[in-house]
């Protein structure tokens, strides 16, 4: 069984992962967009825009949940493990450093009112920030008002225990009533990027559930069919908003 530790995470190729899924947009990815865009306007209707923290864990060489957060964030936090990830992130949230690759990602967006006001490839280099991090030493302080886990606890390991970890990790890193979407690759068996194999751990609708439910308030499910390459069966989509702890007297 391939644990996180066991993974060539320094030998990860952003450019060929945006080559394979984002540079021609996948039609599962433009649903999920619709599905966030839907929810987090929903979640910040009549609030003020842009006071809210933010943080997309696990980057990776994904900038599309970053992007539907900015309208309500003064602040959005990429946490990313792989070297060569933090590096790709670091230049796509440089001033002017937006690749013309996201723009599609944010035509969707803009459908929904709360996102045309907004400039992304100048927002991105005001508020975005980039740093390298764990997601299993993320230190549980509930400090994040947003928050998005894209692909990550179910795509780093086999084991059944890493992955709870790294969900719950996630949902600790959330303030109380915080909005959040986790995106997981259905049954998936592993995947390549270039000539390295990464592991996974199979997830179904019920072990989305079981993971999420004790931390939210709030959770739907969208179990997505779209395929997008051999050795999954399709996608998760999970939105909620994270559940009030009530502190000890």
């Amino acid at each position: 069984m391939d644990r996180n530790a066991d993974a060539p995470w320094s030998k990860f190729d952003p450019e060929v992962y945006v080559d394979n899924n984002y540079r021609t947009p996948l039609e599962a990815d433009l649903h999920i967009v619709r599905l966030l865009r839907d929810y987090f306007s929903r979640c910040f209707a009549g609030s003020a825009p842009a006071l809210a923290r933010g943080v997309d864990v696990g980057a990776g060489a994904n900038l599309y949940p970053a992007l539907s957060m900015l309208p309500w964030c003064e602040k959005v936090l990429l946490l990313e493990y792989a070297p060569p990830n933090i590096e790709y992130l670091k230049r796509q949230t440089a001033p002017g450093g937006l690749g013309t690759e996201w723009d599609a990602f944010w035509d969707v967006l803009t459908e929904a009112p709360a996102y045309r006001g907004v400039d992304p490839h100048s927002r991105v280099g005001e508020i975005v920030r980039v740093e390298r991090a764990n997601l299993f030493d993320l230190d549980g302080r509930r400090r994040w008002d947003i928050g998005t886990m894209f692909f990550v606890a179910d795509s780093m390991s086999e084991c059944p225990e890493e992955f709870q970890r790294g969900v719950r990790c996630f949902m600790e890193a959330l303030a109380d009533g915080a909005p959040f979407a986790v995106a997981f690759m259905k049954e998936s068996v592993g995947y390549r990027v270039g000539e390295h194999r990464y592991p996974a751990y199979r997830v179904n609708e019920e072990r989305a559930r079981q993971a999420l439910e004790p931390f939210t308030a709030e959770l739907e499910l969208h179990d997505l069919h779209h395929v997008v390459r051999p050795g999954h069966e399709g996608m998760i989509l999970a939105l909620g908003r994270r559940k009030e702890e009530i502190a000890a007297p």
